[in-house]
């Protein structure tokens, strides 16, 4: 069974309930929290999608993450996804949203951030392979090896809201 999401308009106002491929199909905005996992250390938690799922088989990520439930806030949607797809408990900080024009289709992600530990139980449906990379050695993978859109362009904005902040 597809999911239901909230379709929402350029200022997040919830326009009505829809599945996710409808969504996806007819190009709506809808809702996605994605959580940038930092370890104690500093370093940023990466993995490759399994092969069996449906969006972006095989390409790795930055970020956890998939689209919001309906009624679910940002923060319940990401808490929920880091715990589906890494085995995280983490109560994860929103930090800003934007809306996206890569991928399947725009989207709305709310970006978030959690410090966890770096011992992860991640789904083997959905995750192939994980990582921790410190910075650097993100920048050269983003360049070496197939991410997914998103964690390009979400990556990019939480590194300049990050250096924003600072």
């Amino acid at each position: 069974m597809d999911e239901l999401v909230e379709r929402v308009d350029g200022q997040d106002r919830v326009l009505g309930v829809v599945s996710r491929r409808e969504a996806i199909r007819e190009g709506w905005l809808h809702r996605v929290a994605v959580t940038v996992c930092r370890d104690d250390r500093g370093r940023i938690l990466v993995h490759r999608r399994s092969e069996q799922v449906s969006r972006f088989p095989g390409l790795n990520e930055v970020e956890v993450g998939g689209a919001a439930n309906v009624g679910e806030s940002n923060e319940q949607a990401a808490a929920r996804e880091l715990a589906e797809e890494m085995g995280i408990r983490a109560l994860p900080r929103l930090l800003f949203t934007f809306i996206n024009r890569s991928g399947l289709s725009p989207h709305r992600p709310g970006v978030h951030e959690a410090v966890v530990p770096d011992a992860v139980v991640p789904d083997p449906d959905e995750v192939a392979w994980h990582g921790w990379l410190t910075e650097p050695e993100l920048g050269s993978a983003l360049l070496e090896w197939r991410f997914t859109p998103d964690s390009h362009e979400a990556f990019s904005r939480y590194l300049a809201f990050r250096s924003a902040q600072s």
